[in-house]
């Protein structure tokens, strides 16, 4: 079963929905005029559109047969704020705002599925088509599940799919376990006494401090983790001082930490706390640290895993389909969906001919090539998932 006929037949279509989405995209919770296209669509292909969920977020429920058994499948709808550099006629029409990570490949290939489910019903059962906001930093997939979103729409597992830019095209990867890095993001206060630039002696300077604190985190993944795990620690922003001839009192160190463990996590904040605070002592400073966690990681479940990569196969043939595929250190809010519920997090690749670029770069674009294969993967999964006795 290769990619689904009805659903190449409709590339063109998809085509136009993608590209129209990219060409009006909205950050965080303020994806009115997707949310208002997606339920638009869902309910011209006949099914049942539940709104205002964690604002702008909508699940479509389709029902086939007389099936208990229910699977969600999730597509999220923000873009991010950056300005887009790309010349072609669909792009973004607001600047400052550009969908930079695929989203409205993603939105486009979960309608795809919902209108050949819709037409075919070769199910038996119900499908939640979950259309999320605010992955970008928002938390939206947690907010969707801390407002009842599976107690709702009782899912017995849910599966989600993001392009893989610099990936080979209509290839898929993933693997059971961690998938997507937690992520967390730490600014430092370090505060001495401000002096005359000519006359150090009579202050305690922030600066040599702040800079002997950025040294030392440079040993808290290489000495307080073990190398059996992975992290990052990156100091990304450094900020002090006004004026050529004053030393100042107050330098800010910011940075952003990446692990696949939560235990892990925790290890580094307490690792960073130490470090920066015992350093900065050593030159009679003081260090604060503020610490906050975003996203928690991305675990696939065995099973689920198993099923998506045999839906994958399905559409695209064994060897397109890499079963332990190398995880990312990004981080994806759909982690707070495998928290709740069984499922898995799959890859299908963007392209990386001449002129791809990484996601949330001002040049990106999805590739609508791939719009048939993302759509057909979703509905093989539910034709699988919930097959006809």
């Amino acid at each position: 079963m290769p990619v689904i006929p009805e659903i190449v037949a409709q590339k063109d279509e998809l085509t136009e929905w993608r590209r129209d989405l990219h060409a009006h995209p909205e950050l965080c919770f303020q994806e009115q005029r997707t949310s208002d296209l997606v339920a638009q669509r869902l309910e011209s292909f006949g099914i049942e559109v539940t709104r205002g969920i964690a604002t702008t977020g909508l699940v479509g429920t389709l029902k086939s047969g007389t099936g208990n058994r229910a699977i969600g499948l999730r597509a999220d709808m923000d873009a991010l704020p950056l300005h887009e550099k790309n010349e072609f006629t669909h792009r973004s029409r607001h600047d400052g705002r550009m969908h930079a990570c695929g989203h409205d490949g993603h939105t486009t290939i979960l309608l795809g599925a919902a209108h050949y489910l819709a037409k075919t019903r070769n199910f038996d059962g119900t499908v939640y088509f979950i259309f999320q906001p605010a992955e970008e930093g928002g938390g939206g997939g947690r907010v969707m599940v801390e407002e009842g979103l599976f107690e709702r729409f009782p899912a017995e597992a849910v599966y989600g799919l993001h392009n893989a830019a610099r990936y080979p095209a209509g290839k898929f990867f993933t693997r059971p376990g961690p998938v997507m890095a937690a992520a967390a993001s730490f600014d430092l206060h370090v505060s001495g006494r401000g002096a005359h630039a000519a006359r150090p002696e009579t202050g305690l300077d922030a600066i040599v401090a702040a800079a002997h604190v950025v040294t030392a985190l440079q040993s808290v993944v290489s000495r307080a983790i073990s190398p059996f795990d992975t992290a990052v620690v990156s100091v990304t922003q450094i900020h002090g001082g006004d004026a050529y001839n004053i030393i100042p009192e107050d330098v800010q160190i910011r940075g952003n930490c990446r692990a696949y463990r939560s235990e892990v996590m925790d290890r580094i904040e307490a690792t960073i706390r130490r470090v920066a605070e015992n350093t900065a002592a050593a030159h009679g400073a003081t260090a604060r640290l503020d610490f906050r966690r975003s996203y928690p990681p991305l675990v696939n479940h065995a099973r689920e895993t198993e099923i998506a990569c045999d839906a994958a196969a399905l559409v695209v043939g064994e060897p397109n389909v890499d079963r332990n595929g190398a995880p990312r250190m990004a981080s994806e809010d759909f982690s707070y969906m495998l928290e709740a519920r069984p499922g898995a997090f799959i890859f299908l690749g963007n392209g990386d001919g001449e002129g791809s670029c990484d996601v949330h770069n001002p040049r990106y674009d999805f590739n609508d090539e791939i719009l048939p294969v993302g759509a057909s993967y979703f509905a093989r999964l539910v034709e699988m998932t919930l097959a006809k006795r």
